[in-house]
């Protein structure tokens, strides 16, 4: 369809498009790991949803296409799919079409990348290659327009208009997703993303996701304000629960959505249509609703659009902990590796953690966390009961049954908040965290949004200067540095020549302190162990033989060897964390 035609059909009249089609084929057959991969497995499934919003009067359906981009189907082994699962999603869809009485249009859905705060953060000419590549697929099989929806980050919803405005001339709606404040990441105001988005030749701009009709109008109110815009809504059914395994919808009536579309078209909305927990049932009640309606002509001088004040950035806030105070005066810093205890009694931890600090060289307690992926006590609540009897601690935070609302407050489902892209678990790694943490030492969370003060967070990371591959453990540890880490603490080493040969290759020098790993070895068959079975620690085979030759006496070749790493460390690095063998904390002190 050409862009003239396109903007002529909207000129007098409210189109509708289709509703939901993740939640309608999560209905007909059930939980899916990838719901454009029904394209190829279940293409009935999908034909009837389609057909199912043409009958209820849907002018624009959309292909079931929104996360067939090669980012986000890579990791399921479908990277390959992105131009057979685009090409099925088109045909498809044309085919319902086909069956229609009437004309209809297809939109092609493109959704975002899901790029959250994972540490592979592709450069813009490769975000732009992703939707380049899904666009032209959609484009080569026949769809009429692009629709690009539930676009948390500005910045992404312009490189897919780029993408597709460097080969294509099919008309364009651009839809982002608002929080119930009414701003999108970054605290980004309607207005603000329309003026944007205006001079990128769309033909359409919108809000989609995450909130219910009315509180989707504010939004496109302040859209429809500015002049010469032609708007778009799409909402969700409401504010859904969790049921079991499932995500379940409000039973917004579509009486209820008759009268959103109402007020919508009042508005001056061109584009009207659902999202998620829609269903047929909306759409046949918005379109009844509309018929007879022609879209108002709105403009910047009618409506008056509260200006809200942006507060002033808050300034990052430094840590304030001990031991960052004692690394920047240059105090050599120990600390002692426990774990959380598997039940919920702390006197033996409290308990061994005095007589650990008693001795007098121990300056923070290290608490390990999810060890050897078995249950314990959260090293969180560890660290807060020690804190609270004055023990400095470190505690390791595991990202991975958490995303990226659960690691800043726990909630509701995350599709229904500021994060519609969130997904449930693997979704932040370790720099994705420190970017968390980071964005919270400046007073905000990940989205943007103020918190009315700052943290204070002392963030440490992980560094493995044995890994097998250099390159991608440098390069790991350059970017969880940019992201914001404070320090860093190895893995355990044995051998100061592999920190030597990490530094090297690093450059010469470490940008950020690092305390180093240190584990007293019992016995030769416990080095053996280690050395072959547990990922990320390497033993040198001097030490080995060494170990071995030992006899009886390895226990304390084992433990003068990590005097001397301690000794060393001392004259190279800001500190060094000790790891007990076998939890027996008390031996800690014959190192030191």
């Amino acid at each position: 369809m050409k862009i003239f035609d396109f903007n002529e059909r909207l000129k007098d009249s409210i189109l509708i498009a289709d509703g939901a089609m993740g939640s309608m084929l999560h209905e007909a057959v059930g939980a899916q790991r990838c719901f454009d991969e029904l394209n190829s497995t279940e293409p009935e499934a999908v034909f009837r949803v389609h057909q199912a919003y043409i009958e209820a009067g849907a002018q624009i359906i959309e292909t079931n296409t929104f996360g067939a981009n090669r980012f986000k189907l890579a990791p399921l082994g479908l990277g390959e799919e992105v131009q057979r699962l685009n090409s099925r999603g088109v045909k498809i869809a044309r085919e319902a079409r086909e069956a229609a009485a009437r004309e209809v249009l297809i939109g092609g859905s493109i959704g975002p990348l899901g790029l959250g705060v994972q540490a592979r953060h592709p450069e813009p000419e490769e975000i732009v290659s992703f939707f380049l590549e899904q666009a032209q697929a959609l484009e080569e099989r026949g769809v009429d327009l692009f629709i690009l929806e539930t676009f948390t980050y500005i910045e992404e919803i312009l490189h897919a208009i780029d993408a597709i405005r460097s080969f294509s001339g099919l008309p364009i709606i651009a839809q982002l997703t608002y929080a119930e404040e009414g701003t999108a990441y970054g605290d980004l105001h309607p207005s603000e993303a329309a003026a944007q988005l205006k001079n990128k030749n769309v033909q359409v701009i919108g809000a989609n996701c995450t909130l219910g009709p009315q509180s989707l109008l504010p939004i496109i109110r302040e859209l429809t304000s500015v002049d010469a815009l032609r708007v778009s809504a799409m909402p969700n059914a409401g504010f859904p629960k969790r049921e079991g395994d499932r995500i379940v919808y409000p039973k917004s009536s579509p009486e209820y959505f008759a009268l959103f579309a109402r007020e919508a078209a009042a508005a001056g909305v061109r584009v009207l249509g659902g999202c998620c927990g829609t269903t047929p049932a909306h759409i046949r009640a918005m379109a009844e609703a509309v018929k007879s309606l022609r879209p108002s002509k709105v403009h910047a001088s009618s409506i008056a659009v509260e200006a809200v004040a942006k507060p002033a950035p808050l300034l990052e806030r430094a840590p304030e902990s001990k031991l960052w105070k004692n690394i920047q005066a240059g105090q050599f810093q120990v600390s002692v590796e426990i774990d959380p205890p598997k039940g919920i009694a702390l006197d033996r931890v409290y308990e061994q953690v005095e007589k650990i600090m008693s001795c007098g060289k121990v300056d923070a307690i290290d608490i390990n966390s999810g060890a050897m992926a078995r249950v314990g006590m959260d090293a969180l609540i560890v660290a807060g009961a020690l804190e609270a009897r004055g023990v400095e601690t470190i505690p390791h935070l595991t990202t991975r049954d958490q995303n990226i609302i659960g690691l800043q407050a726990a909630g509701d489902p995350p599709s229904v908040g500021d994060y519609p892209e969130t997904s449930g678990v693997y979704e932040v790694d370790s720099v994705g965290l420190v970017k968390v943490l980071h964005r919270l030492n400046q007073g905000t969370d990940w989205s943007g949004k103020t918190l009315g003060g700052a943290t204070n967070f002392t963030i440490g990371v992980a560094v493995n200067p044995v890994a097998d591959n250099l390159d991608e453990e440098i390069a790991r540890f350059v970017s969880k540095i940019e992201a914001g880490a404070h320090f860093a603490m190895t893995q355990p080493i044995f051998d100061p020549e592999h920190w030597y040969t990490f530094l090297k290759k690093l450059g010469g020098k470490s940008p950020i302190p690092v305390l180093i790993g240190i584990w007293p070895l019992n016995s030769y068959k416990q080095a053996l162990r280690l050395n072959n079975e547990v990922p990320g620690i390497v033993i040198p085979e001097s030490l080995l033989k060494s170990l071995e030759s030992a006899g009886t006496a390895a226990r304390e070749r084992g433990f003068e060897v990590a005097r001397e790493m301690l000794a060393w460390s001392r004259t190279e690095l800001a500190g060094a964390y000790l790891i007990p063998p076998f939890k027996r904390y008390e031996e800690i002190l014959e190192i030191l």
